[in-house]
């Protein structure tokens, strides 16, 4: 790390980055990547979108930022206005702009507390929700996040994730829930559950959508707020604008960020007017927060994301996706290979462990192959062995195929390497 930079900051990949072009990237060096983090799931979008790029380009010359709370601007109505059409839900919608993801979930939680009068939360195991003090508590991972912290705020109670993706049954969580209810906490001192669709640090995990309807049921019954947290999975990663409609229910409050502004730092509250005026006049809001270049872009995010560009997109990534792992399966040349994860573009594989290694062991050797061979790749689940696939939504058929390509090279030299690893090791 860079002298003068925090040593507790991780990095994943020791570049330097100089400029993007949609799925491209150019190091300080000159060599060019295929992008398969785009920003952690920032960059749906793509780096320097033109259209992005032009309309914050022209608020710059007109009006960089006003402070909403003290004196209002256009670009924050804007985009509160656009995200009543853009949130599909039957009910009248309010909101509150933020700077990140970790600030919506804290204001969330302070919403659910004055809306409801209760303080307790229910999360669940593989969720990630933010590096502030209060949303760490809510992740359901103890490593690297909480380590050292001591006492977190709460009361916060965790339950499992059934998904599909990675074996807990529905049933095991509503008798979790039930317990928890039975011998932990009275539902009546529970401010909120919150969830993610689609976990994403967790390993790009779908929801049991029989176990969400009845969390939709359970907090409908006991006056419990859900806020579902789309942080992650929102704004066309999962094949539709947000992934609780593959869910079949409605949250009381949207968390949303990352690819909302394509770039520029920028993420909201969104629910039930009744929730989002609970607190008092000068309860919400935030120096920075719903800045005018940042709305700018994000207004252009909602236009362009149509529900027609959002089926193309998922269907050439879903596809090519589910058919290239097949292929990789089928060959029998990857043993450490294991399942697919998730839904629509929001994918990722599974690393085995293996006689010469752990899973996470083949994830991490392939994170540097593949970046020798040119494709930039994340990692995720509480063993990060879960390969996170998030090339751009606007990715050119010919980088995708490129991307998958220089992987599929890279997966072909992780045995030989671990081999010389393992060699060194001994010696």
């Amino acid at each position: 790390m860079q002298p003068g930079v925090s040593q507790s900051l991780g990095i994943i990949h020791p570049i330097i980055l100089e400029k993007g072009l949609n799925a491209e990237v150019w190091d300080n060096n000159g060599k060019r990547y295929i992008d398969f983090v785009g920003g952690i799931g920032v960059l749906n979008l793509g780096h320097c979108h033109p259209a992005i790029t032009a309309a914050a380009k022209s608020q710059i010359d007109k009006l960089m930022h006003s402070a909403f709370n003290a004196v209002p601007h256009r670009g924050y109505l804007d985009v509160a206005e656009a995200l009543q059409s853009f949130i599909p839900v039957d009910y009248s919608l309010s909101c509150m702009l933020t700077n990140s993801g970790a600030e919506a979930t804290e204001n969330a939680l302070k919403i659910s507390r004055a809306a409801t009068g209760r303080q307790a939360v229910i999360a669940f195991d593989g969720g990630f929700h933010g590096r502030t003090l209060a949303a760490l508590n809510l992740n359901g991972k103890v490593s690297p996040y909480k380590v050292g912290l001591g006492t977190l705020p709460g009361p916060v109670y965790h339950l499992p994730f059934p998904s599909p993706d990675n074996g807990a049954s529905t049933q095991e969580a509503i008798q979790a829930l039930d317990r928890l209810f039975e011998v932990e906490i009275s539902s009546e001192e529970v401010a909120c559950i919150i969830v993610e669709p689609v976990q994403g640090e967790g390993g790009f995990r779908l929801l049991d959508h029989v176990f969400a309807k009845h969390l939709r049921k359970v907090c409908d019954e006991r006056g419990i707020v859900l806020i579902v947290d789309e942080i992650q999975s929102g704004f066309g990663r999962a094949g539709t604008r947000f992934a609780f409609t593959h869910l079949g229910i409605e949250p009381d409050l949207l968390l949303m960020g990352k690819s909302m502004a394509s770039g520029l730092p920028l993420a909201a509250v969104a629910g039930r007017e009744c929730l989002m005026n609970a607190l008092p006049k000068g309860g919400l809001g935030g120096t920075y927060s719903g800045n005018a270049v940042a709305c700018a872009a994000a207004k252009v995010v909602m236009e362009v994301m149509s529900d027609d560009n959002l089926a193309q997109w998922k269907n050439t990534q879903e596809s090519l996706f589910l058919e290239t792992h097949d292929r990789w399966k089928r060959s029998n040349r990857f043993p450490m290979l294991g399942p697919m994860t998730g839904i629509g573009s929001m994918r990722g594989i599974v690393f085995e462990d293996t006689l010469n290694a752990t899973g996470a062991e083949h994830l991490a050797t392939l994170l540097s192959a593949a970046r020798q061979a040119g494709v930039l790749l994340m990692p995720s689940g509480r063993k990060r062995n879960v390969l996170r696939l998030l090339p751009p939504l606007t990715i050119s058929q010919e980088h995708l195929s490129e991307g998958l390509f220089k992987i599929e090279q890279a997966l072909g030299t992780l045995q030989e390497i671990l081999a010389m690893h393992k060699a060194r090791e001994t010696e």
